[in-house]
């Protein structure tokens, strides 16, 4: 399963690049305007070259003209681009005509297996489960993504899933093992995947014993 990030903040990618960890990122006009910017291509542009994969970049429009109309705009912006598409009636027809041309898409805000089925028929390249706001809302955001799973195999869908709105380390690992392909985590939570209490008792008690054994021999 591979690893994305849940971000537009450009020291955030910097960083979790240079932990040889992360494939891709994951943005979305919530996390533009967080990570300070209004210019998507100019920061987009930016994630894609640091990045050198897959960086979802979403439409705003509600309608599946507008939706399309941005899309043509946005593919242009790199060739790492995929275009994030949220799952409703005019989506599913942006889906169907920008899968065509060809482009990548991500159908983004799924909360039912229904909905990923039908993004996969629509052409979506990704579709992505929001497993922790499914929690929130009191369901079990990864059986969603379990069902998933179990429906492309059996089906041999090729389509991919992201296991979105990841918000804890355990998420990532149950995400593993319900099958996604791909889970996309905020910086924090990647953050928290690294440590472990044991882990930092470890280091101590060997430099400890090092130190000891070097200060016997004086």
């Amino acid at each position: 399963m591979e690893i994305w990030l849940d971000t537009a903040k450009i020291e955030e990618i910097q960083e979790a690049i240079s932990w040889g960890v992360i494939t891709g990122v994951t943005t979305n006009p919530s996390l533009m305007m967080r990570a300070g910017t209004t210019d998507l291509k100019t920061n987009t542009r930016r994630i894609a070259e640091l990045v050198g994969g897959p960086v979802s970049a979403e439409v705003i429009s509600d309608d599946a003209q507008g939706m399309i109309a941005e899309a043509k705009d946005i593919v242009t912006w790199s060739s790492h681009v995929v275009i994030k598409i949220p799952i409703t009636v005019e989506g599913l027809k942006a889906i169907k005509v920008v899968s065509e041309w060809p482009a990548r898409v991500n159908a983004t805000l799924v909360f039912s297996a229904n909905q990923a089925l039908l993004a996969a028929h629509a052409g979506a390249t990704y579709v992505s489960p929001f497993v922790g706001r499914l929690d929130d809302a009191g369901h079990d955001g990864m059986e969603v993504v379990r069902e998933i799973a179990a429906i492309f195999e059996m089906h041999d869908i090729t389509t991919k899933i992201i296991a979105a709105s990841m918000r804890h380390p355990r998420h990532v690992i149950e995400a593993a093992l319900a099958g996604a392909h791909v889970a996309t985590v905020p910086y924090k939570v990647l953050q928290s995947m690294i440590y472990h209490p044991l882990t930092d008792v470890g280091i101590q008690r060997f430099k400890a014993d090092w130190e000891q054994a070097l200060s016997s021999k004086r």
